[in-house]
C-alpha cells in the first residue's frame, strides 16, 4: 500500500499528526496559547466523536472501555496536559491502523489460500486435420472433458485426470494437505485443483468445472470463515465494566488524597488499554489462520470458542472412524444369479450414490471390465441404500433391512471378523451380497484419547449400521456409548437431546449433513468432496486425517487461552501502572506513551496463536483385535 493510500485510509491519524505538527510550529513561533487551543479543540472533537459511538453501543447494551478514553481526553485537556491528550487521541485514531496491521498478520494464511486460487488454464484444441492449438483461457471457461496442458510449476486449474499416456508426475499438494513433500501421480489418477505441477509438462482431462473443483471449494470456505467474526471479538466487554470502575476509583482516590486533579488525569491516561478491544479478535483470527495452515477451515472465531469448551464428541462410523475405502473380498449370490451379474447391477446402481462404499463397488466392477448401465430413474435413500431402474428391472443395493422391504426372502450371510455386507435385490428377488472390509482408521484410538485429554467427557458413536457391526468397531476404538440403526432424524434428535454441551459432531458424506448442522460444532472430513456435509459443517478438514479433529479442538483451546491471557496482561499492567501514577511519579504524557507499549505487548502476545500445534497425535494403531461385523451400509 502506498503512503498516499495509507493517508487516505486513515484520515484521522493523518489529521492528528498534522495537528501535532501545527502545534509544534506554534510553540516554535512563541505562540503557546495558540498551540494549546488547537490541541484542546481537536482533542475535544475526537472525544465527542467517541462519545457518540459510545452512546450507540450503550443502546445495544454493550459497555466498553471507550468511556475511559473519553474521560482521559477531557481530563488531560482540563488540567492542561495537552501533549498527553494528543497522545491519547493518536492512540485512539491509530487503533484502527494497528488493528489492521495485526489482523493482516493473523489472517496471512487465510489470505494466501485465496491469493493462490488458480485463475487461468491452457486449453488444448484439436482441429479436424489433427493439428493442436493451445490457448490460455480463464479458469471459469474450462468445461468437463476439456484437455488441458499443465506446464512445469503451474497450478492445476480444475479437478481432473492425469492423461493415461503420462507414466508418472510429481505434484506439490501442500496447499491442500499441509504436507511439504511432493506426491507422485500416475496416468489416470485424480489431480486436485490447487496442487502444483512438478518439473515436467503433462496433460490432463477436466472432470469438473471450476465452480465444483476442490480448491475453489476451499476458497469459498475460507471466504465464508473470514466474513464471520466471532461474538468473542468483544470478549473483553465482560471485563470492561469492572475495569472502568477500578480505573475511576483509583483516579478519584488519588485526586482526593493529593488534592491535585492532575493525578486523576495521570491515572486515566493509563486506563485506555487497546488489548480490551483488539487483542481478543486478533487471537481468534490468528487461531483460524493457524488452523488453515493445518488443513482445517474454521468458519469463524465463535466456532473456535465453542471448540475450546467441547464436552461431548459424536462420531459417525463409516468413512469417519473407519477408513471409508472398503476392499471387496467376495461376492455371494443366490440361485439364478451370477457373481458378475450381481456386481454389474450393484455397481450400476451405486453410480447414483454418494456413499463411501459406492466407489469401492464401482472400482471392483471396472477392474473386472464390466459394462455399467445408466438410467434416469435412480434415488438414494439416506443411510439405507440406493434404488435404480434398469432394463434388467429395479435394483436395490444397501442394508439388509432396505432390501427386505422388496425381497422378503433376503437373509444375512455369516461374516468373518472385520467384514461387512452390501445386499442386492433385483426386481423383488434377493440376488446376494457383496462382502467388503472397512477397517478402523489407524489413528482413531489416539484421536479419541487426545479428545478426552482435551476435555471431552462423553464420546459417542452413531451409525445406521446394525448393532453387532457398530459394537465391533466401537470396541476397537474404545467407545462404549454406541447408537446403532440410526436414521438421520434419529441422529439429529440424539444430538439435540445431549446435556453435556457443547456437542461436536464429526462425520463425512451427505448423510451426515443434517446432524452436522444440528450439533454445536459440526466437523466434516471434506477431503473426499462431500459438498453437502462441508456446507452444513462449522469446521471442514481438507485432508483425510481424523486426528485433525483433535487438532481443531486444541487450536480452539489455545486461541481462547491466548485471547484471555492478552486481556489479563493488559488489565494487570494497566492497573499496576495506574497505582504507580496515583503517587504522581508518572507524568501524563509519559503515561500515555507507556500505555502504547502495553498495547503492543498484548497484541504481540495475541499473535502467538499463530504458532503451529505440536504433533502430539500421530498415527496410532487400534489396540483391540478386530471383531466380527454384521451388515452395514
Amino acid at each position: 500500500m502506498t503512503s498516499r493510500a495509507i493517508l487516505a485510509r486513515y484520515p484521522l491519524v493523518t489529521t492528528t499528526v498534522a495537528v501535532g505538527a501545527s502545534a509544534g510550529g506554534f510553540l516554535a513561533a512563541g505562540l503557546p496559547a495558540a498551540a494549546a487551543v488547537l490541541v484542546a479543540s481537536y482533542s475535544l472533537v475526537i472525544a465527542g466523536l467517541e462519545l457518540v459511538k459510545m452512546v450507540a453501543r450503550l443502546r445495544q447494551h454493550v459497555i466498553g472501555v471507550d468511556l475511559l478514553a473519553v474521560i482521559a481526553i477531557v481530563s488531560t485537556v482540563w488540567v492542561g496536559e495537552y501533549l498527553a491528550s494528543l497522545i491519547i487521541v493518536l492512540m485512539l485514531t491509530g487503533g484502527e491502523a494497528l488493528e489492521d496491521f495485526a489482523q493482516a498478520r493473523a489472517q496471512n494464511e487465510l489470505r494466501s489460500l485465496i491469493d493462490r486460487a488458480p485463475r487461468a488454464a491452457h486449453l488444448i484444441t484439436t482441429a479436424s486435420d489433427g493439428s493442436q492449438t493451445i490457448d490460455e483461457v480463464p479458469v471459469d471457461g474450462v468445461a468437463v472433458g476439456d484437455l488441458l496442458l499443465l506446464r512445469p510449476s503451474e497450478i492445476v486449474p480444475v479437478d481432473g485426470l492425469l492423461s493415461a499416456a503420462v507414466p508418472s508426475a510429481e505434484f506439490d499438494e501442500s496447499t491442500l494437505t499441509g504436507e511439504s513433500l511432493p506426491v507422485e501421480r500416475h496416468g489416470g489418477q485424480l489431480l486436485l485443483s490447487g496442487s502444483i505441477n512438478g518439473p515436467t509438462a503433462v496433460t490432463m482431462t477436466a472432470t469438473t468445472d471450476a465452480a465444483h473443483s476442490q480448491y475453489q471449494s476451499i476458497v469459498l470456505l475460507v471466504s465464508e470463515a473470514s466474513s464471520h467474526p466471532a461474538p468473542v471479538v468483544r470478549l473483553a466487554d465482560r471485563f470492561a465494566l469492572p475495569f472502568t470502575a477500578a480505573a475511576l476509583l483509583i483516579g478519584v482516590v488519588a485526586w482526593a488524597l493529593s488534592g491535585d486533579p492532575v493525578r486523576f488525569a495521570q491515572v486515566l491516561v493509563l486506563a485506555t488499554p487497546c488489548p480490551l478491544i483488539i487483542a481478543a479478535p486478533i487471537a481468534f483470527m490468528a487461531g483460524m489462520s493457524r488452523a488453515a495452515r493445518a488443513g482445517i477451515i474454521v468458519k469463524g472465531g465463535a466456532i473456535l470458542e465453542a471448540l475450546s469448551r467441547t464436552r461431548s464428541v459424536v462420531f459417525d462410523k463409516t468413512g469417519t472412524l473407519t477408513e471409508g475405502r472398503p476392499s471387496i473380498s467376495t461376492i455371494r449370490v443366490e440361485d439364478g444369479f451370477s457373481e458378475r451379474e450381481v456386481l454389474r447391477l450393484a455397481a450400476s446402481a451405486e453410480q447414483y450414490s454418494s456413499h463411501v462404499l459406492a466407489e469401492s463397488i464401482m472400482a471392483h466392477a471396472r477392474a473386472r471390465d464390466l459394462a455399467l448401465e445408466s438410467t434416469d430413474d435412480a434415488q438414494e435413500v439416506a443411510t439405507a441404500g440406493v434404488r435404480a431402474r434398469f432394463r434388467s428391472g429395479q435394483v436395490l443395493v444397501g442394508k439388509l433391512s432396505f432390501v427386505l422391504s422388496q425381497a422378503p426372502t433376503a437373509h444375512a450371510y455369516p461374516l468373518a471378523a472385520g467384514e461387512l455386507a452390501i445386499y442386492v435385490c433385483v426386481d423383488g428377488r434377493f440376488a446376494g451380497a457383496i462382502i467388503a472390509q472397512d477397517p478402523l482408521r489407524a489413528n482413531a484410538v489416539s484421536t479419541i484419547a487426545e479428545l478426552r485429554r482435551l476435555g471431552a467427557e462423553r464420546i459417542v458413536m452413531m451409525t445406521g449400521d446394525a448393532r453387532t457391526t457398530a459394537n465391533a468397531i466401537a470396541a476397537q476404538a474404545g467407545i462404549t456409548d454406541v447408537r446403532s440403526g440410526c436414521l438421520p432424524a434419529d441422529k439429529v434428535a440424539a444430538v439435540i437431546g445431549m446435556t453435556e454441551r457443547p456437542v461436536v459432531m464429526i462425520g463425512d458424506g451427505v448423510n451426515d449433513a443434517p446432524v452436522l448442522a444440528a450439533a454445536d460444532v459440526g466437523i466434516a472430513l471434506g477431503a473426499r468432496g462431500a459438498t453437502a456435509a462441508s456446507d452444513s459443517a462449522d469446521v471442514v478438514i481438507l485432508v483425510d486425517d481424523l486426528s485433525r479433529a483433535a487438532a481443531a479442538v486444541s487450536i480452539g483451546k489455545d486461541s481462547v487461552r491466548i485471547a484471555l491471557q492478552s486481556i489479563w496482561i493488559g488489565i494487570v499492567l494497566s492497573i499496576a501502572l495506574m497505582l504507580v501514577a496515583a503517587f504522581g511519579v508518572i507524568p501524563a504524557a509519559v503515561g500515555a506513551g507507556t500505555q502504547e507499549v502495553v498495547d503492543l505487548i498484548c497484541i504481540l502476545n495475541a499473535l502467538r496463536a499463530l504458532r503451529p500445534p505440536a504433533r502430539r497425535f500421530a498415527s496410532g494403531r487400534p489396540s483391540s483385535a478386530p471383531e466380527k461385523l454384521e451388515t452395514s451400509r
